[in-house]
């Protein structure tokens, strides 16, 4: 199903009447707020206009004026942020933009289709410069997500080897968004202060109407590294080196992974093992997505 076409006509959950919609995203923003989803954790009216403007299974997805965004689209753009955001992800940060997501194709109920990548699992035992690669591109797109020209800070909540894949051309990028957090750090989270202590009903269903969220301030820039630092990167690295370069990779993955250190620190250990792997990797076609390039340029 093309991202343009009309919306798939499929059955969704009947949810209660009481959420209250409306055609502004100024508007949606009650509606958002406290949604167990970990993407409009922390709202700013920025990316509520974002993700409204953005959301394809509409008749006039792009427009500004949203016409056609009837209570129907408002409660399955709800329902679907609620049970899982990845499909809004790839619509309102797609990678034709340069974020590192696949091309979203469509949906229909619970049934999504995007482009296809292999799991990094199945890369454990790749040959030392594949896994040098490998690690390299993590390391640069938790970079790019930490800090990137919109301003959006992303974070995951938790992260593992599957929600992560390689494209045929040897590209990394993220197979499973559900667990990524999304931060403005242009307007802030403008939305949660104006919403207060006001709970929506999947927040309610969910967790209930009692539970508090930590602050967003409270999330550090640290916290994605540290997740794979200590849970994927050890596996990917793991025994494919000489000494003493795997002594280096083991000492900064330990540095990197270890949450208690300051954020500084962190930066800086992760910083240390780009350096390190940087002339582990190779330039041939196998990383079709940087060759020839990296013939000519050392960027590559």
């Amino acid at each position: 199903m093309s991202p343009t076409s009309s919306p798939c006509q499929c059955p969704i959950l009947m949810v209660p009447q009481v959420v209250r919609t409306s055609s502004s995203s100024g508007d949606l923003a009650l509606d958002f707020q406290g949604l167990p989803s970990p993407f409009l954790r922390c709202p700013s009216q920025r990316l509520l206009d974002r993700v409204v403007r953005r959301y394809a299974e509409v008749a006039d997805a792009g427009s500004i004026f949203m016409d056609h965004f009837t209570d129907r689209d408002k409660l399955r753009l709800l329902y679907t942020l609620a049970v899982n955001p990845h499909p809004i992800m790839l619509q309102i940060f797609p990678g034709a933009e340069g974020w590192p997501l696949p091309k979203y194709l469509g949906s229909c109920g619970r049934f999504l289709v995007s482009t296809s990548t292999s799991p990094l699992q199945e890369f454990y035992a790749a040959p030392p410069d594949q896994a040098a690669d490998l690690a390299y591109q993590f390391l640069g797109l938790l970079e790019s997500l930490r800090s990137n020209d919109l301003n959006y800070f992303f974070y995951f909540t938790h992260v593992d080897a599957g929600m992560f894949g390689i494209f045929n051309n040897g590209q990394l990028f993220i197979r499973d968004a559900s667990a990524l957090g999304v931060i403005d750090k242009q307007e802030g989270n403008q939305a949660a202060a104006r919403a207060g202590d006001s709970k929506d009903i999947f927040s309610c269903l969910v967790s209930g109407c009692q539970a508090q969220l930590p602050s967003c301030d409270s999330i550090p820039e640290k916290q994605s590294l540290v997740l794979a630092c200590a849970q994927v990167l050890p596996r990917l690295l793991h025994g494919k080196f000489p000494s003493p370069v795997q002594q280096e990779i083991d000492a900064a993955l330990a540095r990197c992974g270890e949450a208690t250190r300051p954020d500084p620190d962190i930066l800086g250990a992760a910083s240390w093992l780009k350096d390190i792997l940087r002339p582990l990797r190779t330039c041939d076609p196998r990383f079709a997505y940087r060759y020839p390039d990296c013939k000519y340029n050392d960027k590559f």
